[in-house]
């Protein structure tokens, strides 16, 4: 009588969550590295002796920055008196590996023009300064006895739509209203162009 077939274990990577063989293929390989190291050198025999080089060369580079007459390390140290260790800036991924650039801390404010009379102040970038939306709408509403709404824009992002032309007006309003805020930070749109404010 045959035995019965056993079922094939896969080892799946937890950082990119694909199976061990196929790390490569995944949005970021290099993240994976480690782990396959440690946990399936043998399926990248590649990787084995390129993290021995980079070892080999680092217990190299401790020899040669070791001063031979004091033994003190002449090359950047921590206080502890080993060599630094210094993270890079985590940075903040999308799916598919692309990088997500942070935003700039600045407010604009554009002027719509609506049926060739009315006008609409869009103001972006509030949140930003840690401002939430709806109050900084009800403020703007109440102080310029205006209607003033949070609307998700074009590039769904969260902005305040307030009706009236106070492009000009609202720059003090923020400032005074919001002191994280400054001049320097707010931009208007004119014609097609950033312009700052200040």
């Amino acid at each position: 009588m045959a035995e019965k077939p056993q079922p094939v274990r896969v080892l799946y990577c937890p950082v990119c969550s694909l199976p061990a063989e196929y790390c490569d293929f995944g949005p970021d390989f290099e993240r994976c590295k480690p782990w396959l190291l440690r946990n399936a050198p043998d399926l990248y025999p590649d990787l084995v002796k390129e993290a021995r080089e980079k070892e080999a060369e680092k217990a190299a580079d401790q020899l040669q920055s070791v001063d031979i007459s004091g033994g003190a390390p002449t090359g950047p140290a921590d206080s502890s008196g080993g060599p630094s260790t210094s993270k890079p800036e985590e940075v903040k991924r999308l799916p598919g590996g692309k990088i997500k650039k942070k935003e700039k801390q600045e407010v604009v404010i554009e002027k719509i023009v609506r049926n060739k009379r009315k006008c609409v102040t869009v103001v972006k970038g509030l949140e930003l300064f840690g401002v939430k939306l709806s109050d900084a709408s009800k403020k703007l509403g109440k102080r310029f006895a205006t209607g003033a709404s949070v609307v998700k824009g074009p590039t769904e992002k969260e902005q305040i739509d307030v009706q009236g032309d106070i492009a000009y007006d609202i720059v003090e309003f923020l400032t005074d209203t919001w002191p994280d805020i400054h001049e320097t930070a707010i931009f208007f749109i004119e014609d097609g162009r950033k312009v700052p404010a200040a």
